[in-house]
């Protein structure tokens, strides 16, 4: 932090401090410490996605031929610490190069906790399946959705269970859990859909009420899995989010295809990933490319979305390779390691 940035902050605290101690409420003759309504951001731990975690294979790949694969695909986080006193949100401020959010940009008022953490694994689940469905797609090979789980007393519950594999809504042909949703939410709450499943069953499932668009609803979580016979895990517990998608997608595809990604070089990134392979911004991308330098990464793949936020921070020593897409990013690291001309967040 820069000597005039102290002297705002300096300044800033006092003014944080005073209208923070007027209005909060007071929890009088106890010792609880008063908390102030701020998060504070920095970065998070890195993850080899090439690699093992606690004994088990991060992107884990079975029934298929793994091809060998050395350096790292490193996916980043950032580290959120809330319920701070006012000492503790100083300090961070002070001594550190976390940044200080209002704690309604990680807990939406109209959200609980448990509500925002439901959300972010949800979206987690969403960015394995979008992972798998764009690597499998650059390799040309078949996708299938299948359920993940049936939300109780929705309409899919009792009809459907975990591992269903989707083929067909009346007649149109399933390629993806986004062609699903869309189908679903275009319909109404009480129409009726056929659903067919791998193997030939089908089962008619009457649409609910989406609580949040009013519009069909159906009440499952799904995935895209391979269509043939190959197993995908991503074995990461207690990492919310979809920013993990891209780093998820270039190990699925490190490893299902010969060569290497990486060239043996410490590689780290982030982005979140649709079906379709377009890779989009996400938050904290200054405290991910820190996490990354810290880590040893030599590369960071950033988003194009990101580059201009990615670039402000302190990046001497890394290379911000720029990426849309995730063929995109192939095609970067190729030149990368070729020595080639690569696109990045500062051209």
């Amino acid at each position: 932090m820069n000597r005039r940035s102290r002297t705002i902050v300096w300044g800033a605290i006092p003014v944080l401090a005073f209208s923070y101690l007027v209005s909060a409420p007071t929890v009088p003759f106890t010792d609880i410490p008063l908390t102030v309504p701020y998060a504070a951001e920095g970065p998070g731990p890195t993850y080899n996605t090439l690699a093992d975690y606690e004994g088990k294979q991060i992107v884990d790949i079975k029934g298929a031929e793994v091809d060998n694969t050395t350096g790292n695909l490193n996916m980043t986080t950032v580290s959120v610490r809330t319920r701070m006193t006012l000492a503790q949100a100083m300090s961070r401020w002070l001594f550190s190069d976390d940044t200080l959010v209002p704690i309604e940009t990680i807990f939406p008022p109209d959200l609980s906790e448990e509500e925002v953490n439901t959300q972010n694994k949800a979206a987690f689940t969403d960015s394995e399946s979008s992972a798998t469905l764009a690597a499998y797609s650059y390799l040309g090979r078949p996708t299938i959705v299948e359920v993940v789980e049936t939300m109780p007393d929705s309409p899919a519950a009792g009809l459907m269970t975990a591992g269903d594999k989707i083929e067909k809504i009346d007649d149109t042909v399933i390629g993806s859990p986004a062609q699903l949703r869309d189908i679903v939410s275009n319909k109404k709450p009480g129409d009726v859909i056929r659903i067919g499943f791998v193997g030939g069953d089908s089962r008619e499932v009457t649409l609910g009420k989406n609580p949040h668009s009013g519009a069909g609803f159906l009440g499952i979580t799904m995935t895209s899995v391979p269509a043939d016979n190959t197993s995908i895990e991503y074995n990461l517990e207690d990492i919310g989010g979809p920013s993990a998608g891209l780093m998820f997608s270039l190990a699925v595809v490190d490893k299902l295809s010969p060569g290497e990604l990486t060239g043996g070089k410490f590689i780290a990134g982030t982005g979140t990933i649709n079906e379709a392979g377009q890779v989009g911004p996400i938050g904290g991308i200054v405290h991910k490319v820190r996490a990354a330098k810290d880590a040893g990464a030599e590369v960071f793949l950033t988003p194009a979305a990101n580059c201009a936020e990615a670039a402000s921070g302190k990046t001497e020593g890394i290379t911000l390779l720029k990426v849309d897409t995730l063929n995109d990013a192939i095609s970067q690291l190729e030149a990368y390691n070729k020595g080639e001309e690569v696109t990045t967040c500062s051209k």
